[in-house]
């Protein structure tokens, strides 16, 4: 599959999915969407691959949606409509592939980027990586089923005060609170994905997707996943608040002075 924004492979039975924008930190683009659905699907047609690694190339897995494709907000609201709908739609493609996935994290895992990680399987970080939610504090709220998401592996609480607050989290507290299932130092990150994928393959295929399907209906009982169209009319509504001019620009001055 030839893509422009993301790298898709296959050796023997195991997929990959690389996020490839080193450049902006892997920061998340429609056009970066669409091609995570379309990769998620392809790979549903690929019966022999057991095992998809979702990676990123460079220094972060993913520093979260592009805040420069903010300003090129289409004047069609019906195409922002779906523009704001793609996030979901990425997050439910991830979550509903047959294969395991299992995300590769380093560096900065910013907003969108949990929500991806939320949507793989498993998960393995490094020691040096950096999680935060900061949509509340650019003035828009956590869309792309990232609420219901986090609230089915780390709970109502701690959700709460993550996505409110929009403060950092270390890899420890996040696998302390199940969201992740290894930390390993930064020069183990490979070894240990290698070792949890092996050791996948070498279950029976047919229980082990069975079970993916059974946890996978289970936690989504107990927590209702919000549809997509919610995600394009809660962003509308919010973007086209004076409050969110005020907020976005005040994080974007922060970011600028950041650095």
């Amino acid at each position: 599959m030839a893509f422009e924004q993301i790298l898709v492979d296959v050796a023997d039975d195991v997929g990959r999915i690389t996020l490839n924008r080193p450049e902006r930190l892997n920061a998340l683009t429609p056009g970066v969407l669409e091609e995570l659905i379309e990769a998620a699907r392809w790979f549903d047609q690929q019966t022999e691959v057991r095992v998809v690694v979702v990676a990123s190339t460079g220094d972060s897995f993913c520093a979260g949606y592009d805040l420069d494709a903010f300003g090129d907000k289409p004047e069609n609201t019906v195409v922002r409509r779906e523009q704001a709908m793609l996030g979901g739609k990425m997050a439910t493609a991830l979550e509903e592939m047959r294969a395991i996935t299992v995300a590769r994290l380093n560096g900065w895992v910013v907003g969108g980027g949990v929500v991806i990680a939320a949507a793989c399987d498993l998960r393995v970080a490094t020691k040096s990586a950096r999680f935060k939610i900061p949509e509340v504090e650019l003035g828009i709220p956590l869309n792309w089923a990232g609420i219901p998401s986090l609230v089915r592996e780390i709970g109502p609480a701690l959700t709460k005060e993550l996505v409110i607050t929009c403060r950092e989290f270390s890899p420890d507290e996040a696998r302390a609170a199940g969201f992740l299932n290894r930390v390993v130092a930064d020069d183990r990150l490979d070894d240990e994905i290698e070792e949890l994928v092996t050791r996948i393959k070498g279950m029976p295929p047919l229980p082990v997707l069975i079970t993916k399907d059974q946890v996978n209906s289970v936690s989504k009982a107990m927590s209702a996943r919000i549809g997509h169209h919610m995600d394009g009319e809660g962003f509308l509504a919010v973007t086209s608040s004076p409050e969110f001019e005020e907020a976005f620009s005040a994080y974007l001055d922060s970011v600028k002075g950041d650095d």
